[in-house]
């Protein structure tokens, strides 16, 4: 499985991200720009010891990593889009692609990629960024039976 975060802000939730990414085997891809540096510095401070050990890919846009995956399948996770992220049967090289936390992803890119995951009718506006790529992540791994 592929994470994308697409121009994330939050060091703290891109840490969890890679977490989640080392424990089950995924990849994780950031595009630029980022709301922080992944230098050395900012790194431990943030406490990512483990960072070194992700399976990362830095881009310059969505368009390039896009040109490098011409196959490959793309989800779009949204709390504006109609499909519920459980009617997906997931395959072992999809992307999960995640905007921003402040504004999510471009409404154009709300086609029928765009799924959600389901929550109680006014409950919340939305879940940490973490907390949603978790949900999803899980999911497609428990489908595709490769973690156990």
């Amino acid at each position: 499985m592929h994470i994308v975060l697409v121009e994330p802000e939050i060091p703290h939730n891109t840490g969890a991200a890679g977490r989640l990414a080392l424990a089950t085997g995924a990849t994780l891809h950031l595009v630029k720009p980022l709301g922080f540096s992944l230098d050395e510095k900012t790194i431990r401070r943030v406490g990512l010891d483990y960072w070194k050990d992700v399976d990362l890919h830095v881009w310059e846009s969505f368009d390039e990593l896009l040109a490098t995956q011409p196959e490959a399948r793309f989800w779009f996770l949204s709390t504006k889009a109609k499909r519920s992220a459980w009617e997906i049967s997931y395959q072992a090289n999809d992307f999960l692609v995640f905007g921003r936390e402040s504004k999510g992803l471009p409404g154009s890119w709300l086609d029928d990629r765009a799924i959600r995951i389901p929550m109680k009718e006014g409950s919340t506006r939305s879940l940490n960024l973490a907390t949603a790529i978790a949900i999803v992540l899980y999911e497609a791994e428990r489908q595709i039976g490769e973690i156990r």
